[in-house]
């Protein structure tokens, strides 16, 4: 194994007050930064409350959170990489049913995973309201707007597809598949949605003035359509679970377990984002190629870098004032970069 390098207080001094900044200014309610190394017992910077609903409840590890598209790195992308799926085979080759000359079957688990299906970038599932065609067939007749291959551009899509395959192919829930996972790494706190209303249950929007806000249930409309579990997002989870989980996925970087050579092998670029960022399978690749990272649309983040074996963990429920709030994440997220990638 490699030596890891411990967080200094000058740089967790300066995460500490750009999410102090964020909850002062009324940016987010709250929120929990986990962070360490695969061989330290995790340390977590908190600030604000979890939310007005919540009274007084600070913000902590045990909070949870509306993960959003952490549910790819979370779900879909280790379940792809433990089932042993070939990922560059079609995909009418999992869908027997599928018409030969159906768009998206020549789409691979790779391009998936790469973001370069080519398949549709909107994501309204409601068009296919009252229709009984599986939905990964429905998905897969639809015209392309790329040439698979051709180039990245991130689409939820592709991991919806993801999740119906791995359901189809496994004969169990892709929230059964996941909690078995996440049970075998501790992650007692992790789980897809629906979760009871409670004061350490961040709540999100409010989608309609006078209306109760989101909490509990999912904040993306087309997990909702998919009864809460989906590939893209649905998933609920806290600081201290993701704090276990890259533990996890370092140590078996480190290690050479069959999940750390998932995550090596995922931190191979296979598009370009733009210039200094590629796409892994799932990850964004910075520092080239050192960091793998991933965002949340509701306002969390997962920073992995392997050559430390350091990690960061966001936890917000940025969009609690408007889905415009999240990009007021922006300083913040760029921060957790330089201070993951800087020389301690």
């Amino acid at each position: 194994m490699t030596a890891t390098t411990a967080w200094t207080k000058t740089a967790l001094a300066g995460l500490q007050e750009a999410l102090d900044l964020l909850t002062t200014d009324g940016m987010v309610p709250g929120g929990v930064i986990a962070h360490g190394t695969y061989d330290s017992e995790p340390g977590y910077l908190a600030s604000g409350v979890v939310a007005p609903e919540c009274g007084e409840a600070r913000p902590g590890p045990d909070t949870v959170y509306d993960v959003a598209s952490l549910t790819k790195v979370l779900a879909t992308w280790p379940l792809i990489g433990t089932t042993g799926l070939d990922l560059d085979a079609p995909v009418r080759s999992l869908l027997h049913r599928l018409p030969a000359e159906a768009p998206g079957g020549q789409v691979t688990a790779r391009q998936i995973l790469s973001h370069t299906t080519g398949l549709r970038a909107d994501t309204r599932l409601d068009q296919y309201r009252g229709t009984s065609t599986n939905l990964a067939e429905l998905i897969c007749q639809e015209e392309l707007i790329a040439v698979p291959g051709a180039g990245h551009r991130y689409i939820n899509r592709g991991f919806i597809l993801a999740g119906l395959l791995l359901a189809q192919i496994t004969g169990r829930g892709l929230d059964e598949l996941s909690a078995d996972l996440w049970q075998g790494l501790g992650m007692t706190g992790t789980t897809y949605g629906p979760v009871a209303r409670a004061a350490h249950v961040a709540p999100t929007e409010q989608r309609l003035p006078g209306a109760p806000r989101l909490w509990g249930l999912p904040h993306d409309d087309n997990a909702a359509l998919l009864g809460g579990v989906a590939g893209h997002a649905g998933v609920f989870s806290t600081p201290a679970d993701l704090a276990a989980y890259a533990t996890a996925l370092l140590h078996g970087n480190a290690d050479g377990s069959p999940m750390g050579r998932w995550l090596t092998e995922s931190m191979v670029p296979q598009a370009a984002i733009e210039p200094g960022l590629d796409r892994g399978l799932a990850w964004i690749l910075a520092d080239e190629g050192r960091v793998a990272y991933h965002h949340g649309f509701t306002g969390t983040s997962l920073y992995l870098h392997p050559p430390t074996g350091r990690y960061l963990a966001i936890c917000t429920n940025a969009v609690y004032h408007h889905q415009d709030n999240r990009t007021r994440l922006a300083p913040l997220r760029a921060l957790a970069l330089k201070t993951l990638t800087d020389e301690p």
